[in-house]
């Protein structure tokens, strides 16, 4: 899905590179950046007469393709905005532009001059890697189940030009993780594009297997109903019970690290269809529910970006798979089922069921005294509401947490909103029949959603992300990949300290 290579290398001679395209910034103002500037000679003064001509102003997000000199075929001026300005919003546009203007020719590949971006408040490493996961997620095309698929973009290999700001194996270390995350995220995007006649439970189960064959360093394990009865699993199975797709617990153990490290641990909730159960939805837009296991489309997208990258870290991915179907065997709204934990549940709506299945796993998180634990979840439609599609709802039970996930939205740009996770919101859950219940009410849906599931996590710092208005868009309708590349810069943070 991602068929490309990067290689990284400082300021390549353009006089003497062999290329389908050259790729150069070019900022506003009168004077071209040095890379542009061996270009303009090398093509007789070409770049100098658009610009004199107004064709080309520099101005952010323009392109120009113009023909080859030297040895290189084609020449593509991307324009950046005023030098000064140049911050990492400005650096997306420019990989944007570069990819838009590359896809469009049949070059194979291309050689980026990056050397002239100096980038406020960050450095050349975020660059780079920045760079070559938004090019390789652009890659991304859907098509399993399309009989005529459309072309994809020829591109298959881009040598970047850096400066003397960073080493040559520094660069290639930036490149090959912005690339192996964008790896990830395009399996996320896979997976939860992938319709639920083909994506189910056991389907799920078996890319677990296959992420972990051949790779020393990651284990899958997958848990039957009939081992999740013996445990206890009374609330992940009772989402399950209307279904003929026997649900699954799949845990994929990745030691990267020392063996006396705590590890990290993802929770993906999957629920591969959500009808709603008993509860039944709405008709409309009801073929979006194939995203509700995007939670656990990021573990798997992160898992294998964290393999790909080798990071010294250990880190458990644990995704409850299940499909949610109204039958005879279906649980019913005001049941009582007992959790892992010991709590009992009422259950006041079977479409509160990502709940269900996250406290189970959470429970069973425990066994392996994490460090920290993460819950990946397309929750609550309270959190569309409340966000949009641009931030994702952030709930934890230490602050410390948060922030450590804030700044890796940040950096990778797959950014996060902390929500509040008060007591006063507690309440909203009490039921006269069990310990707790499944709904909290209309007001603050998302809040008490997250409130539910950190009863099932007192004993280990904790994190719930709300992926509802993220994990995909409607219009055009796709999966987006997110949060992966968040976790994978959380982890990778981690690492690094």
């Amino acid at each position: 899905m991602t068929n490309i290579t990067f290689k990284a290398q400082q300021n390549p001679d353009v006089s003497k590179t062999v290329t389908a395209c050259v790729v150069a910034p070019v900022f506003t103002g009168k004077k071209l950046p040095a890379a542009a500037q061996q270009l303009d000679q090398l093509a007789s003064g070409a770049l100098s007469a658009a610009i004199k001509l107004g064709d080309f102003s520099g101005k952010s997000g323009q392109k120009l393709l113009l023909p080859g000199a030297g040895k290189a075929k084609r020449i593509l001026l991307i324009g950046c905005g005023d030098a000064k300005k140049f911050d990492r919003d400005a650096a997306r546009t420019f990989t944007q532009s570069v990819y838009a203007a590359i896809a469009s020719t049949q070059a194979k590949d291309a050689t980026v001059l990056t050397a002239d971006l100096n980038i406020k408040d960050t450095d050349a490493a975020w660059l780079l890697e920045s760079f070559a996961r938004g090019i390789s997620a652009s890659l991304y095309r859907y098509t399993e189940t399309i009989s005529k698929p459309k072309d994809a973009p020829k591109i298959a290999k881009l040598v970047v030009g850096h400066g003397a700001d960073i080493t040559s194996r520094a660069a290639q270390k930036a490149l090959n993780t912005g690339h192996a995350t964008a790896v990830g995220m395009n399996s996320a995007k896979e997976l939860a594009n992938l319709p639920a006649n083909i994506c189910t439970p056991r389907y799920l189960a078996d890319w677990g297997r296959k992420l972990a064959k051949g790779n020393s360093k990651l284990t899958t394990q997958i848990l039957d109903e009939k081992k999740m009865a013996e445990l206890g699993m009374g609330a992940l199975l009772s989402v399950s019970a209307g279904s003929d797709e026997p649900a699954r617990l799949i845990v994929m153990n990745y030691k990267g690290g020392k063996p006396s490290q705590k590890p990290y641990v993802l929770v993906g909730k999957g629920v591969t269809f959500d009808t709603g159960g008993i509860s039944l939805k709405p008709g409309a837009k009801m073929d979006e529910m194939k995203y509700d296991m995007g939670g656990a489309a990021s573990v798997f997208g992160t898992m294998e970006a964290i393999c790909d990258i080798g990071l010294a870290i250990n880190v458990i991915g644990i995704v409850g798979a299940v499909e949610n179907m109204p039958s005879g065997r279906a649980t019913k709204p005001g049941d009582v089922v007992t959790s892992m934990s010991g709590k009992t549940i009422e259950i006041l709506n079977t479409d509160a069921e990502g709940r269900l299945v996250l406290c189970d796993a959470l429970t069973y998180a425990e066994r392996f005294k994490p460090q920290a634990v993460i819950d990946i979840a397309t929750l609550t439609g309270a959190c569309v509401v409340a966000l949009g599609a641009h931030a994702t709802g952030l709930y934890a039970n230490k602050d410390e947490l948060a922030q450590q996930l804030l700044e890796a939205g940040v950096t990778s740009h797959d950014r996060a909103w902390h929500m509040p996770l008060w007591d006063d919101y507690q309440k909203q859950l009490n039921t006269n029949f069990a310990d707790v219940s499944n709904l909290g009410g209309p007001g603050g849906g998302s809040i008490t959603a997250a409130c539910f599931l950190s009863r099932f996590a007192k004993k280990y710092t904790w994190a719930h992300l709300d992926i509802a208005g993220t994990a995909w868009n409607s219009a055009p309708k796709g999966a987006t990949g997110r949060p992966v590349a968040l976790l994978t810069q959380y982890l990778t943070d981690r690492a690094g300290k």
